[in-house]
């Protein structure tokens, strides 16, 4: 018997169909004898749908109201799951937030979770039932209910599973495991069984949608073994293995080494600016950053140019595409403190990163790119590293033809693809 904790997005809770679909394959792995927890979303759309409730009626709302508001798409599908898991003769209940408790700090619409007392949904796998629990929502200290921010879900899944020391958290999604890249852009991507948390995290981090940071980083720091599945499979039959984040050790040294490259990942939402003409003296860099980091806006890639022989230089680095006007602003207002020539803004960008943990005991990797990229006659305008992964802001016309030819340089085309 192991304890496992399943958890669905909002397609695989997209309408009553899908939701007794979900139920036959929580009931396959409850009748194996599993002690089974599930953490659901809220269907497909309709988080949006409610935040845009909040927003029409009010620009300014109430965060501790719209978190009221936000949560109850949880709390209906986990209704209704728990309805339909009892309609199949698999005895369950819901668990909300407040219930558990899970506890949260006190951020609304971007709560942390502090800890979660299992205690009582314990006794209840114990009898045999099946919990299921709405993701993305909390409760404060003040007893009021918080919500996570999008994407929440996941890492309410392997918060649940760390605090009920379950043995594995299965996220169920519309796509069937990691892929080497996105397999609409490269059709001979590879499905990957086994990566570190480490090199999901980065994927993650530069583009890669199938987990959410947040919850690869919460599974790397409490050892959750997480597994990607499908959940569009035949729910009576076993699911099609998919693709399992656990720690080093369980992949092992010579694998790891044997695999330069893990994964190419791309991320579009990213935007370019440079300032011309920044005065080239100590503390300048700071002015430049400074009032971004209060803003709580978040620099990516940096390159600072040579200098012009002027007393001045030119300093290009990039921001999420979505803060792209509010970084503009807050530079403009700092303007006569940083002492700029020009801003120039680009979103015609689009990062592209090669990540694996081979990188730390090979040389090579970024020379690689740089040539395969060059011989597409790709230019690179900004580059950024880390020990297991390099990026590189090209020009967003030249995306998918980078992704494949980095995919097939690095030697990840499977064989026997069409």
């Amino acid at each position: 018997m192991a304890r496992i904790v399943m958890k669905f997005g909002g397609t695989s809770m997209a309408g009553i169909e899908r939701i007794r679909l979900v139920a036959r394959q929580v009931k396959r792995e409850w009748q194996a004898g599993h002690q089974v927890a599930v953490v659901v979303s809220a269907m497909s759309g309709e988080t949006d749908r409610l935040v845009n409730f909040c927003r029409e009626a009010s620009p300014l709302y109430d965060a501790r109201e719209y978190d009221v508001v936000v949560a109850s798409g949880e709390q209906v599908t986990t209704g209704l799951l728990a309805i339909a898991l009892q309609a199949i003769g698999v005895p369950a209940r819901s668990w909300l937030g407040w219930q558990l408790p899970i506890r949260t700090s006190e951020a609304h619409a971007a709560a942390r979770i502090i800890d979660i007392d299992t205690a009582a949904m314990d006794e209840s796998l114990a009898r045999g039932e099946v919990a299921v629990i709405p993701g993305f929502q909390g409760q404060g200290a003040d007893g009021r209910i918080t919500t996570l921010g999008r994407g929440g879900s996941d890492t309410s899944a392997v918060a649940v599973a760390a605090a009920m020391k379950a043995d594995r958290c299965d996220i169920y999604t519309d796509v069937d495991g990691v892929y080497t890249t996105d397999p609409r852009i490269v059709p001979r991507a590879r499905k990957i069984p086994r990566i570190t948390y480490e090199e999901m995290l980065e994927l993650a981090s530069v583009g890669a949608k199938v987990l959410q940071t947040r919850s690869v980083g919460l599974a790397m720091k409490e050892r959750v073994r997480v597994q990607v599945l499908s959940s569009f499979g035949d729910p009576d039959l076993p699911p099609t293995p998919g693709t399992l984040v656990v720690g080093e050790d369980e992949i092992g040294d010579e694998n790891v080494e044997s695999q330069l490259i893990t994964g190419i990942a791309y991320d579009r939402n990213e935007a370019k600016i440079t300032l011309t003409a920044v005065p080239d003296r100590p503390g300048a860099v700071a002015t430049i950053f400074a009032p971004l980091s209060e803003a709580n806006i978040n620099v990516d890639m940096i390159v600072q140019n040579v200098a012009h022989g002027t007393g001045s230089t030119d300093v290009t680095f990039t921001v999420p595409g979505a803060e792209l006007a509010r970084s503009i602003d807050v530079l403009e207002k700092a303007q006569a403190t940083i002492g700029y020539a020009a801003l120039v803004p680009n979103t015609e960008v689009c990062k592209i990163s090669v990540v694996g943990v081979g990188m730390r005991s090979h040389a090579g990797v970024a020379a690689t790119m740089f040539e395969a990229l060059a011989a597409r006659g790709i230019n690179i305008l900004a580059i950024t590293t880390s020990e297991i992964k390099v990026s590189v802001l090209i020009h967003e016309d030249y995306t998918e033809l980078a992704v494949r030819v980095l995919h097939t340089a690095y030697g990840l085309d499977a064989e026997d693809a069409a």
